[in-house]
């Protein structure tokens, strides 16, 4: 960056050229051929020409009685009830144009209207386009965002010198997504490369679908599809299902509790991995949106779950704490695989929706570890785990 200015400078120096600003805004054929969009609301008169139709007779509506063929083209062309019409300037003959306008002249703007979709005699709401815009996180695929970051952002600008929004920027963030990744090349109907989501659905549960994509890579990297990573998912929601349906009985009319400090190291590690996945889950979903590292945090939470022994259960608070540890597993679950998670959240019998729970919060207090586990290697082999105190030094470890 420091080079390309330098070198712009030593140019201007020389009066060879100058430095300028180049945009990719390019001039934008709005038209398309079919159906669904907007109707561009202008008639075409032989005495007059081209001419827009009067504000009092907006909106230009779609019919609803098209005939769609395959054949190409607007089938708006073969519907001469819409196409004929009378010219407003002559009111002689005239034809309406029977192209629509590209989806991304709505999709430039419709976040501010997002604001106020009630508003019915005027474009925006001031008042509630004031209180809501900016966006605050634009997701896209990165073929996609390019160009139409370029529209919105010159939209908004349109309209914020029209006094219609108060902001220059439409987005604070901008996440653009990988691509889903098959066979080496990326997945799309002209490489014959899809997957099918409805035999997947079929096979699996749309949760197993949802979660093998939501696991498989961060949501800015590139997704190598797997059969197997599909068969793992599917694994882990059965392990889920089946430990819940193995300690229903006992945990139903159990009020969870995560606060009491456990006596039995198992139900330590349980309470401490409890809290710890709380804060590691919600803040991977609202900080970082690395859904696949929160779900692994839940998976690891499982597996601690599934450690505690009977007499685990048995001690005096074990069976709260359990209880805990299973709903904040199934809570923390539900963004990604809502369907057995409202399922398994209404067979622990408390009569409440998921939908409405409130997100759990985490303790500091509980997250602070009392030992910590050390793995002995010799020559590269594993030779043994040790557990120490979360504060020993160097010295008491060696020594252990």
């Amino acid at each position: 960056e420091d080079g390309r200015s330098r070198i712009v400078e030593f140019l201007e120096k020389q009066d060879w050229g100058r430095g300028t600003v180049r945009y990719r805004l390019r001039d934008w054929g709005i038209s398309r051929q079919r159906y669904w969009g907007a109707p561009i609301p202008v008639v075409y008169c032989d005495g007059c020409g081209m001419v827009p139709v009067p504000r009092d007779e907006l909106p230009v509506e779609l019919p609803t009685n098209v005939e769609f063929t395959g054949a190409g083209g607007s089938p708006l062309a073969n519907l001469p009830e819409f196409y004929e019409t009378q010219c407003p300037t002559c009111r002689g003959r005239a034809r309406r144009e029977t192209d629509t306008m590209d989806t991304f002249v709505e999709s430039s703007w419709y976040f501010a209207r997002y604001a106020c979709p009630d508003e019915d005699s005027q474009p925006l709401d001031r008042e509630r386009t004031a209180y809501w815009m900016a966006v605050d996180q634009y997701v896209g695929g990165v073929e996609h965002a390019v160009l139409h970051l370029l529209y919105a952002r010159f939209f908004t600008r349109v309209l914020r010198d029209l006094g219609w929004l108060f902001v220059a920027e439409p987005f604070t963030n901008l996440l653009t997504q990988g691509m889903v990744i098959k066979d080496g090349a990326k997945m799309s109907k002209s490489k014959m490369n899809v997957v099918d989501p409805d035999e997947l659905i079929r096979r699996y549960g749309a949760d197993t679908a949802r979660l093998f994509s939501l696991f498989a890579a961060p949501p800015e990297k590139d997704l190598d599809w797997s059969d197997k990573g599909v068969e793992g998912a599917h694994r882990f929601l059965n392990r889920v299902w089946r430990f819940t349906a193995r300690h229903r009985e006992r945990l139903v009319g159990i009020s969870a509790d995560s606060t009491r400090v456990p006596s039995s190291e198992t139900l330590k590690e349980l309470r401490r991995r409890i809290h710890w996945t709380i804060k590691k889950v919600t803040d991977d979903i609202e900080k970082r949106f690395h859904f696949n590292t929160a779900i692994a945090a839940i998976m690891e939470l499982h597996n601690t779950l599934n450690s505690v022994s009977p007499d685990d259960l048995d001690e005096e608070g074990g069976a709260a704490l359990v209880k805990a540890a299973l709903e904040t597993e199934i809570v923390l679950l539900g963004p990604f695989v809502p369907h057995i998670a409202s399922e398994l959240w209404e067979q622990l019998g408390d009569g409440k929706d998921l939908a409405t729970e409130r997100w759990p919060d985490y303790s500091e207090e509980a997250l602070v570890q009392e030992s910590r586990l050390i793995v002995v290697q010799v020559n590269g082999k594993l030779r043994g785990k040790i557990s120490v105190p979360a504060d020993a030094g160097a010295e008491q470890i060696e020594s252990a």
